[in-house]
């Protein structure tokens, strides 16, 4: 696996070289939101459809 510096890079060289500051600070919280998806599943974090719904209806009280 590549370390942080290197992913990070890989993600900054693909962005077109007119990309923003910002646009470039949003793919990289992007990657890693997306990381951390992934492991969560891989780790069984997940909830069910049913039990996320079960979650929303409550916020709306």
């Amino acid at each position: 696996m590549s370390s942080v510096k290197e992913k990070m890079t890989e993600i900054i060289q693909l962005q077109p070289e007119d990309a923003t500051y910002e646009e470039i600070m949003r793919e990289l919280a992007f990657e890693r939101m997306v990381a951390r998806g992934l492991d969560d599943s891989r780790q069984g974090r997940v909830l069910s459809n049913s039990e996320m719904e079960r979650q929303i209806l409550t916020w709306q009280k």
